[in-house]
């Protein structure tokens, strides 16, 4: 069994499967240039699954994808059925900025994820698309729903509270996800770069 240096059971471990997104936040790629890495400097599902197998035998069972966006990997759901399948491996869950998970979500269920995460930090359509430098919001609500219903739940929104976050922001987002049944997670912003 793993601990941290306070004694708390480990138990829960995220891999990051890529570092590209199609999308580009404000807060996540702040500067002008991104450089991804090369395709043979990812981590391959190989590695990824048999890092997970290994984790499991010290008492990891829940594993969390994240990216960059989990979506553009190629073949997630594989990854998703081959984690699932690892003995002592209890949970898949994923986060996700949605804008993919409308034509994933039934699929990604079948292969064996049970919940997500969702990015959306904004409801208003033109200051989602400025945050997301040209996301469309539509999608990820349509994301939302698709996950909703093919039953990925419990379903967190994770919202990050920016500088220019106003409170009828929060409070409409707060709206948004009691309507729907999902939970909200406000996140702070914090800046790597300063």
């Amino acid at each position: 069994m793993l601990l941290d240096r306070f004694n708390r059971k480990i138990d829960y471990l995220r891999i990051s499967v890529t570092d590209r997104c199609n999308y580009r936040c404000t807060y996540c790629m702040p500067g002008p240039v991104f450089v991804h890495k090369s395709h043979s400097d990812i981590i391959s599902y190989e590695q990824i699954e048999s890092l997970t197998k290994v984790a499991a035998k010290m008492g990891i069972t829940k594993i969390r994808l994240t990216g960059g966006e989990p979506l553009v990997r190629k073949n997630i759901g594989q990854l998703v059925a081959k984690l699932t399948a690892i003995d002592g491996i209890d949970e898949v869950c994923m986060t996700t900025n949605g804008s993919l998970l409308a034509d994933m979500a039934v699929k990604l269920k079948q292969n064996g994820l049970g919940r997500v995460n969702i990015s959306i930090d904004s409801l208003d359509a033109d200051r989602y698309r400025r945050i997301t430098r040209g996301g469309h919001l539509c999608k990820a609500v349509a994301g939302v729903d698709a996950a909703v219903k093919a039953g990925l739940t419990p379903i967190k929104i994770n919202m990050v509270i920016l500088d220019d976050t106003t409170e009828t922001d929060i409070e409409t987002m707060k709206t948004f996800c009691e309507q729907k049944g999902l939970q909200l997670q406000k996140i702070m912003q914090f800046s790597l770069y300063d």
